[in-house]
């Protein structure tokens, strides 16, 4: 078989990289008869010492898509799955250290919550009410996201949600803005606020020598500061509540630096109900998905970098 050298011509390879995407695994704990549910989509790059596939197409360096793929449910049963994050550690650190040619390994994960059914007092006649604790039904609200790197010295954790879509029915107004001769939007004093968050947050846990955070627990303080400026904040404009936001999560989270939101304004109009004679006042309201007014920023400890991409597309 003829190999294909070189090419002679001044043609030279760029970034590249490859693994296994989207591999769905589910995770059941079993602790005696209450089991627990970890949901997760895990997506695999690698990228390192990878020129000769592409030039001449030895494969004496690649790692088989197929291996990344059997690698991340031989993790589930090997090491569990105690959080996202340190799930995509752990192989991260495996591509990484176990294989030479590999020099980084970027791991996302998308991780879809359950909650348990609640069960009636009254026992089933089947199965007691009080005994069922295997029954769970997918939550309707976000879907948790993470994406860790590692180059075999550093660890960038770059965490987050996104479709969360929340909604203030008051204490929100649009007013005193730019006016020109294409302005027909009326001013407003009592408008209904509401968006679907996506947003993304960078730990400053960057060595091994550090302490690491509790990864649950960070996700479910930082959602719950978020949440909280969202509801707290008087809004006169959807930016002063993502800043608002993303203060309150770096105020009260020590372990993150950088907040960045993607916020899509979700119009809400009043109908206009004269015609039928009737007054519409502040009650019936006309919900536009397009278009649509969308707001994104960036929130910074002060003295730090901003490292997440103003682009969170693929993040």
């Amino acid at each position: 078989m003829t190999v294909n050298p070189r090419p002679a011509r001044p043609v030279v390879l760029g970034q590249n990289q490859y693994g296994k995407a989207e591999n769905r695994v589910v995770k059941i704990t079993r602790d005696g008869a209450t089991h627990h549910i970890k949901d997760l989509n895990v997506s695999v790059a690698l990228s390192g010492d990878m020129e000769e596939v592409h030039y001449s197409g030895s494969n004496a360096n690649v790692l088989p898509t197929d291996t990344t793929k059997n690698t991340v449910y031989a993790f589930a049963k090997e090491y569990g799955i105690e959080s996202a994050e340190q799930f995509g550690i752990h192989l991260a650190r495996h591509f990484v250290t176990s294989q030479e040619p590999i020099r980084q390994a970027r791991i996302r994960i998308e991780e879809y919550a359950w909650e348990r059914i609640a069960t009636s007092d009254a026992n089933s006649q089947f199965i007691g009410a009080d005994e069922v604790k295997h029954s769970f039904v997918r939550k309707g609200q976000e879907t948790r996201v993470t994406q860790i790197t590692y180059d075999g010295a550093k660890w960038e954790v770059v965490s987050g949600l996104k479709d969360l879509v929340v909604m203030n029915s008051t204490n929100s107004e649009f007013w005193g803005y730019v006016k020109d001769k294409y302005t027909t939007l009326p001013e407003s004093y009592d408008r209904i606020l509401a968006t679907q968050v996506s947003g993304r947050w960078r730990f400053n846990w960057t060595d091994d020598e550090q302490r690491m955070p509790h990864w649950e627990k960070s996700y479910e303080q930082v959602r719950k500061h978020m949440l909280q400026a969202f509801a707290e904040t008087y809004s006169l404009s959807l930016q002063q509540t993502l800043y608002q936001m993303g203060a309150r999560i770096i105020n009260n989270r020590g372990e993150i630096d950088e907040v960045r939101f993607s916020l899509p304004n979700k119009h809400h109009f009043l109908v206009d109900l004269e015609p039928f004679g009737l007054k519409n006042d502040n009650e019936v309201y006309y919900a536009a998905d397009r278009p649509y007014g969308l707001i994104e920023a960036t929130v910074l400890r002060d003295g730090c970098e901003a490292l997440i991409p103003v682009d969170m597309t693929n993040l």
